[in-house]
C-alpha cells in the first residue's frame, strides 16, 4: 500500500484486475444474510487512481445484466467510445542533440528537422533498441522487475566479471553467468529468521525497494540488506484453494504497533572477506525513536567512497540522507527534514549532478513542495524555487547554462502542470507554457526547444514543437473529434466544491450519458479511491465513462488527501483517516445533488483497495448521502494493513492519539449503522489487503443483522469486483429496485 498513484507506481489502489473466468456458486454464509452469487468474466487491467470506467471489460455479460435497462445502450455505445477520438498526443524522440525529431503518427513514422521545420517520412528499422546497461550493480534494460515487495535477485558487478546472488537467505557470489557460486554470507537462517542479500516485505510494498545488493562503482565492494525479523510475527494465507492441495503462503507481516522487522546495511570487501556494518543507528539500539528504524534508498556515491542511505524514525515524522564509509562503518548526516505534524515524504525526487556531489532536491519544508541544491559536502542548501504552488516534477538540469527545467502547479487551477526555468542560484524563474492549459513536455537535449502536449479535462491534445522562451515553430499533431461528436458524446465536466471543513476547493469530474437529456433525473455514481496524495480529477482530456450509457451520472470527487494542494491542506488527513476523506466524498455528491437532473436519493459508489474501504466507509457513515456501495480488497480496519504505510498516517495505536485515530478507520463499529445496499468483494489469495478484513466486516454486518452481498474470487490476489457483476447490483438497487 505503498503512497498514492505516483507516476503509476503499484501502491495500495492501484490494483490488478486480474483474470478470473470461474464461479463461486451460489449460497448463503453463516447467518443466512449474505447471498453469494456467480463471479464470471475477468480481465487483466493495472490501474493506478481507480479509473472512472473500470475498463477491466468482461468474459461475459452477468445473467441478470442483460435484461436490465440501459444493457442494449451500453452495449451499443461501449464499443465506439474508446475508438471516437483520434488523439493528437505523440511520443517523440530527439535525434542529433535537438536537431530532429522522430515520432509516429497515423501510424507512420516521421522525422522532423527542427531548423528548417521540414518533414520527412522514415522507413521504420527492425529490432530498434539501445541496449543499455544499468549502473552500480542495478539490473538494466528490459525485463520484468521482481514480484510485489520483493527484491531483485541478482546483481552483476559493474565490471561485468562478478554476480551477487540471493540463495537460502544469504549472499553468494558467482561468475557473471551465475556459474561456480559461493557462498558469501552465513547469517541468514530459516530458524533465526535472519536473511542477507533481500529485505523485509513490507520494504518492498511501503518504501518501494526493489533492490537489496548494491556494487561499488569499482566492483571491489558489495553492500547488501541483513533482516532480523525473529520478532515479527507470520501471516498465513491459504493458496490454490481452488486445487486437489492447497498451501500456505507464509510473510513475516508487522501489524501497527508490533515489531518490526530490523534493518542493518553490511559492507563485503569482495577480495578480503571483510564485512563492516555500517552504523545506521548513530550507535542507538533499534527502538520507536531511533532515526534508522527504517533504512531505505540505498546508492554508492558516485566516486565509491560512500554508501548513501535514507532514514526515518517509525513515526515518518524525520528523514534523513546519510552517507556511510565503507570502511569503517561510520555515518554522518547530509540533510535533514523534520514534519512533526504528521510525516515527511519518504521518497522525495532527488537529481544528482554531474559532479556526483550536488543534487536537486524536492522538499517540503515550508508547506509547499519546492526544490533546493544541496550537496555531499553539506553547507546551506541553495533555495532553487519559492512557490505556494508546489512544484511537480524535474525535466532537466542544464549545467552548461545553469538551468533547472521542473514542472509546477501553476496553472489556471493546481491540476494544470507548466513547465518552469530556473537559474541554479534560484534565479530567475520563468514559466514557459500558458497556463490555460496542463502540458506534457520533452525538452531537447540542447534546452532550445522542447516538446508540448497541451490540453485539459475537455479539450483534447495537441502536439507542438516549442522554441525555449519563445513561441510555437509548429503543430506536429492535433485532435480529431469527428467520430466523438457524431456519437452525441459529452465532454467531461471539471466542477469545483467546498470539501467537508467547508473552505478547502476541491475539483471533481462529471460524466454523462451520450442521450442525457437535463429535463431527467439521473441516478449517479461516484467512483473513488481518495487514498493520500491521489487525485480524483485531473486536467488531461477525460474519455467519458461507458458506465454513464446504463443510464446514470458518473463522478469522481477530490478529497483533502489529493496531491498538490500543499501540506497543511494533507495534514487534514493524518490521525483521520475514515473521516476527513469520507465527509470530502459525501460534500461533493451534495454539491451535484444540488442539479435539477441529479437524483440524490439514487447514489451508488464504488472502489478497490483504499478505494474500497472509502467505498464501505461512505456508505457507513454518510447514509443520507450514499445509497449503495461496491467495496473490493477494501481494508475494513487500519489495525489489520502493515507498519509503515498505517503509522505514516495514523501513528502507532499504543498511545491514547493511536488509538482513537485506529479506531475511526474501524468500519465494523459502524455496522449496525449501514442502511444501503452493499456489495463486498474479495480475493482469497490477496497477499496485501487480507482476506480477514473482508471476513471481519461480514461477520460483524451479520451479527448486526444487516442484508449485503459477497463475491468471493476463488485463488484471486488483490483485485476488484467484475464490471459486470457490478452493474447488476447498482441497476438492482438504484434503478428497478429504487431506495
Amino acid at each position: 500500500m505503498a503512497n498514492g498513484t505516483r507516476d503509476g507506481r503499484l501502491v495500495l489502489g492501484k490494483v490488478a484486475w486480474v483474470d478470473y473466468t470461474g464461479g463461486v456458486g451460489t449460497g448463503f454464509l453463516a447467518g443466512g444474510n449474505a447471498v453469494v452469487s456467480s463471479a464470471t468474466g475477468w480481465r487483466v487491467l493495472v490501474l493506478g487512481v481507480l479509473g472512472l470506467g473500470l475498463a477491466c471489460g468482461w468474459a461475459g455479460a452477468q445473467d441478470r445484466l442483460k435484461k436490465m435497462p440501459g444493457y442494449a445502450q451500453h452495449e451499443k455505445m461501449a464499443k465506439e467510445i474508446g475508438k471516437a477520438a483520434k488523439l493528437g498526443a505523440l511520443s517523440v524522440t530527439w535525434k542529433d542533440d535537438g536537431k530532429g525529431l522522430e515520432y509516429t503518427r497515423d501510424g507512420k513514422k516521421f522525422a522532423l528537422d527542427v531548423a528548417t521545420l521540414e518533414e520527412k517520412p522514415v522507413a521504420e528499422a527492425k529490432g530498434e533498441g539501445d541496449g543499455k546497461k544499468g549502473r552500480g550493480g542495478r539490473p538494466g534494460g528490459g525485463g520484468r522487475g521482481p514480484e510485489r515487495g520483493r527484491q531483485f535477485d541478482r546483481a552483476l558487478s559493474p565490471d561485468g566479471k562478478t554476480l551477487a546472488l540471493y540463495k537460502d537467505r544469504n549472499v553468494w557470489l558467482a561468475g557473471p553467468k551465475g556459474e561456480e557460486p559461493k557462498q558469501a554470507t552465513f547469517s541468514g537462517s530459516e530458524s533465526a529468521r535472519i536473511k542477507c542479500g533481500t529485505a523485509s516485505w513490507v520494504y518492498g510494498e511501503e518504501l518501494e525497494q526493489k533492490t537489496a545488493m548494491w556494487w561499488s562503482p569499482d566492483s571491489k565492494k558489495l553492500a547488501y540488506y541483513r533482516f532480523d525479523e525473529s520478532k515479527v510475527k507470520d501471516f498465513y494465507l491459504a493458496l490454490d484453494q481452488t486445487k486437489l492441495q492447497d498451501r500456505l503462503d507464509v510473510e513475516a507481516y508487522p501489524k501497527p504497533g508490533a515489531d518490526n522487522p530490523v534493518v542493518e546495511l553490511v559492507v563485503l570487501d569482495v577480495a578480503t572477506g571483510k564485512r563492516t556494518f555500517v552504523d545506521v543507528r548513530d550507535g542507538k539500539p533499534f527502538t520507536n525513536d531511533a532515526v534508522g528504524h527504517y533504512v531505505w534508498r540505498v546508492a554508492w556515491s558516485a566516486d565509491g567512497k560512500e554508501l548513501l542511505f535514507h532514514r526515518t524514525n517509525r513515526l515518518q515524522n524525520i528523514l534523513e540522507v546519510v552517507a556511510g564509509d565503507p570502511e569503517t562503518g561510520k555515518t554522518r548526516v547530509v540533510l535533514r527534514e523534520e514534519w512533526p505534524a504528521s510525516w515527511v515524504e519518504n521518497n522525495p525526487e532527488q537529481r544528482f549532478l554531474k559532479d556526483g556531489k550536488r543534487f536537486v532536491w524536492a522538499s517540503q519544508r515550508t508547506g509547499f513542495n519546492n526544490y533546493y541544491l544541496h550537496s555531499l559536502n553539506g553547507g546551506e542548501p541553495v533555495t532553487l524555487t519559492r512557490h505556494t504552488s508546489e512544484v511537480a516534477g524535474i525535466v532537466a538540469v542544464d549545467e552548461a547554462g545553469g538551468a533547472l527545467y521542473y514542472l509546477a502547479r501553476t496553472g489556471a487551477n493546481p491540476l494544470k502542470l507548466q513547465l518552469h526555468r530556473v537559474k541554479l542560484d534560484g534565479t530567475g524563474d520563468t514559466r514557459l507554457t500558458d497556463p490555460a492549459w496542463h502540458h506534457q513536455v520533452s525538452l531537447a537535449p540542447d534546452f532550445r526547444h522542447f516538446v508540448d502536449i497541451a490540453q485539459t479535462h475537455d479539450q483534447a491534445p495537441i502536439t507542438r514543437l516549442v522554441e525555449t522562451g519563445g513561441g510555437v515553430k509548429k503543430e506536429l499533431a492535433s485532435s480529431d473529434l469527428t467520430g466523438f461528436d457524431k456519437l452525441g458524446l459529452k465532454k467531461v465536466e471539471l466542477f469545483e466544491y467546498l470539501a467537508g471543513d467547508g473552505k478547502t476547493t476541491l475539483y471533481g469530474l462529471l460524466h454523462r450519458p451520450s442521450n442525457f437529456d437535463p429535463a431527467k433525473k439521473y441516478p449517479l455514481l461516484v467512483s473513488v479511491y481518495a487514498g493520500p496524495e491521489t487525485d480524483g480529477a485531473r486536467e488531461s482530456f477525460v474519455q467519458p465513462s461507458a458506465l454513464a450509457e446504463y443510464g446514470f451520472l458518473v463522478a469522481s470527487l477530490d478529497s483533502r488527501s489529493a496531491k498538490g494542494r500543499g501540506k497543511r491542506v494533507l495534514d487534514s488527513i493524518y490521525q483521520n483517516l475514515g473521516i476527513t476523506e469520507i465527509d470530502d466524498q459525501a460534500a461533493g455528491v451534495k454539491e451535484l445533488a444540488k442539479r435539477p437532473y441529479v437524483d440524490g436519493g439514487r447514489v451508488g459508489i464504488f472502489g478497490a483497495s483504499y478505494g474500497g474501504f472509502a467505498s464501505a466507509m461512505c456508505l457507513a457513515r454518510h447514509p443520507e448521502v450514499f445509497h449503495a456501495a461496491a467495496a473490493s480488497s477494501s481494508v475494513t480496519d487500519f489495525r489489520n494493513y502493515d507498519t509503515i504505510y498505517t503509522e505514516r498516517y495514523l501513528g502507532i495505536p499504543t498511545d491514547e492519539a493511536g488509538k482513537k485515530a485506529y479506531e475511526k478507520t474501524n468500519i465494523m463499529a459502524l455496522a449496525p449503522k449501514v442502511q444501503g445496499r452493499l456489495m463486498i468483494f474479495f480475493g482469497t489469495a490477496d497477499n496485501n489487503v487480507h482476506p480477514n478484513n473482508s471476513m471481519q466486516l461480514i461477520q460483524a454486518l451479520q451479527k448486526a443483522g444487516k442484508s449485503f452481498e459477497v463475491q468471493v474470487g476463488p485463488d484471486v490476489g488483490h483485485a476488484g469486483l467484475n464490471q459486470a457483476r457490478m452493474m447488476e447490483f447498482f441497476i438492482e438497487n438504484l434503478v428497478v429496485g429504487k431506495p
